[in-house]
């Protein structure tokens, strides 16, 4: 007798075939028999085969779990309603917080340049100093970026929406705050941008797609009410690849500053241009498989993807519920810190949040860490080989000993697990897929999102629920390689390392290393264990403190 879950397999396929139809139910009288060839198609693509007994078996099933479908369908479904099942990347958590750090950043002290771009392309760090002393005020410097935004911005295609009234009443009240004497933290009075997946009442929220070019969302995102909190001053919405995949939105290819005829990479494309070409003082962006990392590598600035389940999603586009993380993106790994210092923790509306310490310290000895690096990854010529190796000679330099590792997993099907991203996608965009408006993306090849949702309705449940048990597997074994380190320094994009990292929730931090013979910005990662984003954050810290690609900025933008 054949295994009862695949013949439940074929019979939810079975349904999905049928029902994925826009009008399937339309069509619901005409197929009162599943008939035995219609459901051989459906066990070919997945790899499967019944008799015609048990076929005649199914029909029951099959008539019902359609019906139930159908059901299903004549309610609305909010892209904010997550599934009642949460991913949780930590194995065995605890609850001890820990909470230890008093001087997450050095503080140093900053005299004002004399031009509006020296300014701009200042870090959080100096600009914080520089407001919190008197010397320049935070509307001063809401209109420096305010008057970049608009000078550059269309040109870049990084802006969605420029939140000039919000932006001037918030920088007023921070000039009033600070001169009361009460100084919120380092990023008060500090312009900045979101990615426009993440909801701001009375703003449009296009999710960088036509069929939500006017969407407004009566909702402001955690991350942003926590920035709020924190005196930060709200500047704009920047453009992202539509519906989080790529660089093309509605309005166009958001473009690299450092190579305006590139894109910028996706899908935090306009965060990372916007800060690079210093529009705003930092950014935020959002991750499921390579979104912060691969803009920040493009357009040469810094990104941090936290540990799942450290910033709340709550108010931001859903994409893939069990793989998608909010983080900064900045000039510098120690602007990072203190971005994310004010939006991490749990806010009671994302489950998957958990509170768990941050103790980052700049004034760390760096030769206290365990830094391992992917051996193999850096073998093998490769296009930013060079850039890669250097990075490893000026950590030797600092006295660090790098111990050789390797990602080997056993018995697991890792690149399969993509699974998870396009079933939980084509889930969050149900309704879109069904209405026929994913016609209206901009994008409709193979490999875009129309083609992926389509396709992903023929995912059956058992697989995606294998999956989910090899990503288990995957979990336990990353968490036993990394254990003997802090970090773990990778090529950006060599192997599996993004796909692994995002799969189990670790963190890194990504930051630029160099040029490759376009002159276009390349980047190194470090990878880090769950919930200790400090010591991957002091690591880039040190290599920026010893190099200078973190202070170099877009000669176009710059002068």
């Amino acid at each position: 007798m054949k295994n009862l879950l695949l013949m439940l397999t074929t019979v939810i396929l079975t349904v999905l075939i049928i029902s994925c139809n826009k009008n399937g139910a339309e069509h619901q009288d005409s197929l009162a028999d599943f008939n035995d060839s219609l459901i051989i198609n459906a066990e070919n693509l997945i790899g499967l085969k019944f008799d015609t007994a048990e076929h005649n078996q199914m029909q029951g099933f099959l008539k019902r779990y359609l019906s139930s479908y159908d059901m299903m369908r004549d309610y609305s479904l909010d892209n904010s309603v997550s599934p009642a099942l949460i991913f949780q990347p930590l194995l065995n958590p605890d609850e001890e917080t820990g909470q230890e750090y008093a001087n997450p950043v050095p503080v140093s002290e900053v005299t004002i340049p004399d031009s509006d771009e020296e300014i701009a392309f200042l870090t959080v760090g100096e600009l914080s100093q520089l407001i919190r002393n008197g010397d320049l005020s935070s509307v001063e410097l809401t209109r420096i970026y305010l008057d970049r935004l608009k000078k550059y911005g269309d040109s870049l295609y990084c802006v969605v929406s420029i939140t000039e009234n919000l932006a001037l009443e918030q920088a007023e009240r921070a000039d009033r705050e600070i001169a009361e004497g009460n100084y919120r933290s380092p990023l008060h009075g500090i312009p900045y941008g979101v990615k426009d997946l993440v909801a701001v009442e009375g703003y449009k929220t296009t999710w960088g797609a036509k069929p939500y070019e006017n969407q407004v969302i009566d909702q402001t995102a955690t991350v942003v009410k926590k920035l709020e909190e924190a005196g930060a001053v709200l500047i704009a919405k920047l453009s992202m690849g539509a519906l989080a995949m790529g660089d093309v939105w509605f309005g166009g290819k958001s473009r690299n500053p450092w190579n305006p005829e590139q894109g910028s990479s996706g899908s935090s494309a306009g965060s990372a241009s916007a800060t690079a070409a210093g529009l705003v003082a930092f950014s935020i962006g959002t991750e499921t498989l390579g979104s912060i990392v691969s803009p920040s590598t493009r357009c040469g600035v810094t990104g941090l993807r936290p540990t799942f389940g450290r910033v709340s999603r709550a108010g931001a586009m859903a994409l893939c519920w069990s793989m998608d993380k909010i983080g900064p993106i900045c000039r510098s790994a120690d602007d990072c810190a203190l971005v994310f210092d004010v939006i991490r923790g749990p806010d009671g509306i994302d489950r998957s949040v958990i509170e768990k310490p941050f103790n980052y310290n700049f004034n760390t000895d760096i030769k206290k860490l365990k830094i391992a690096y992917l051996e193999n990854e850096f073998e093998g010529k490769y296009e930013s080989q060079a850039n890669d190796i250097e990075v490893l000679s000026v950590f030797k330099k600092m006295g660090v000993d790098l111990s050789p590792v390797e990602l080997e997993f056993e018995d697991i099907p890792l690149r399969s697990l993509r699974i998870i991203l396009y079933a939980e996608s084509a889930a969050a965009f149900d309704e879109l897929t069904r209405s026929g408006l994913d016609s209206l993306l901009t994008s409709q090849d193979e490999g875009s999102w129309p083609n992926t949702f389509r396709s992903a309705r023929f995912i059956p449940a058992v697989e995606y629920i294998q999956a989910n048990r090899f990503r288990t597997l995957l979990m336990e074994q990353m968490n036993q390689i990394l254990s003997n380190y802090d970090v773990v320094i990778a090529p950006s994009f060599r192997g599996d390392q993004l796909l692994v990292t995002n799969l189990t929730g670790h963190p890194c931090v990504v930051v630029p290393n160099g040029f490759n013979e376009n002159q276009s910005p390349t980047s190194i990662c470090f990878i880090g264990n769950l919930y200790d984003e400090a010591s991957i954050l002091l690591a880039a810290s040190k290599y920026q403190e010893a190099t200078d690609f973190d202070e170099l900025h877009p000669p176009l933008f710059s002068r």
